[in-house]
């Protein structure tokens, strides 16, 4: 492998990262509403957890069809610059790779790698979405006086009512959380590799992405509640100014909030709306990398034609 061949920036490492967002962006806007019954099932400790059909109805019923598209906008936003982030990161560490031959143990350390770059360069992206989606809802829980116009708006808002640390909320489970990309890119690669003989149709690649997402969110799903609690501020919350007295009492902190889910919810309440979790990022994520994997290819196919080079 030549130097250049090896470098951080390449043209090749920037079609993976757009392909993975354009991918995320579109599989996100179509599976949405199971995001949004993932959420409220993760939040709210008094929503008993009905299934995720019977979830969305009650939704509709309580607060109208256009509760399930909360957030949508800055959502799409923050996975556009996080899946940018982490595929840019993951290929380009690839790159860098001494040897040509992958595996599974080297795809895990670059997908750990690229996770942690990508949880302390975009959580103040999620923290805002997380807010943002429980923003205007009837539960009086989640009233807590803020309302964000949009990304920039909440950053700003954020910042200037609970301090800068306030946007980084939930980043220790974050950081945890960077082995369930991890898991998902090692086993999704690992299974690409056993079938490179083959030409893979996008049922396949749908298939691929869709066992790798669930191996990898029933593995980390604990994690992962306890992450959207600390990121909304949750502990739980109980009044106008509950963020900033939660953060003043370190009631968001990570161990508090495990202790109090055992403790008023016991050992199931960790495993609260995972059916919702794996029907929707299973679904997202197959979906995402279908579309990833089909503009990755075409564009390599079209450099191929232009530059006259033989496919390899």
């Amino acid at each position: 492998m030549s130097p250049n061949n090896r470098s951080l920036f390449s043209y090749e490492t920037l079609v993976h990262a757009i392909a993975g967002s354009v991918g995320s962006v579109t599989a996100m806007t179509t599976f949405y509403p199971l995001d949004t019954v993932r959420s409220r099932l993760q939040l709210e400790e008094t929503r008993v957890s009905k299934g995720t059909l019977q979830t969305l109805i009650d939704l509709m019923e309580e607060e109208g069809f256009r509760t399930l598209y909360r957030g949508l906008k800055p959502t799409l936003q923050s996975l556009c610059v996080s899946n940018f982030v982490y595929f840019y990161t993951f290929h380009a560490l690839k790159r860098l790779r001494p040897s040509t031959e992958s595996s599974a143990l080297r795809d895990l350390l670059f997908g750990s790698v690229a996770g942690v770059i990508n949880v302390l360069s975009t959580t103040p992206l999620w923290v805002v979405n997380t807010r943002v989606k429980m923003q205007g809802i009837r539960n009086k829980e989640f009233q807590d006086g803020q309302h964000f116009k949009g990304l920039i708006d909440g950053l700003y808002k954020i910042y200037k009512a609970d301090g800068i640390l306030a946007l980084w909320s939930g980043t220790v489970p974050s950081l945890m959380l960077v082995i369930n990309p991890a898991i998902q890119f090692m086993t999704y690669e690992s299974i690409k590799r056993r079938f490179s003989s083959h030409q893979l149709s996008s049922f396949s690649y749908f298939m691929i992405a869709a066992v790798a997402k669930t191996i990898a969110t029933v593995l980390t799903y604990p994690l992962q509640l306890i992450q959207t609690r600390m990121r909304h501020g949750a502990g739980g919350r109980s009044g106008g100014k509950s963020i900033r007295k939660n953060l003043a009492n370190r009631d968001n902190r990570f161990t508090k909030i495990l202790m109090n889910i055992l403790k008023t919810q016991g050992l199931s309440g960790l495993f609260k709306g995972m059916e919702s979790k794996i029907l929707q990022t299973v679904l997202t994520s197959a979906l995402m990398f279908v579309i990833y994997e089909k503009i990755q290819r075409w564009v390599r196919g079209v450099l191929l034609a232009g530059r006259n080079l033989p496919k390899t």
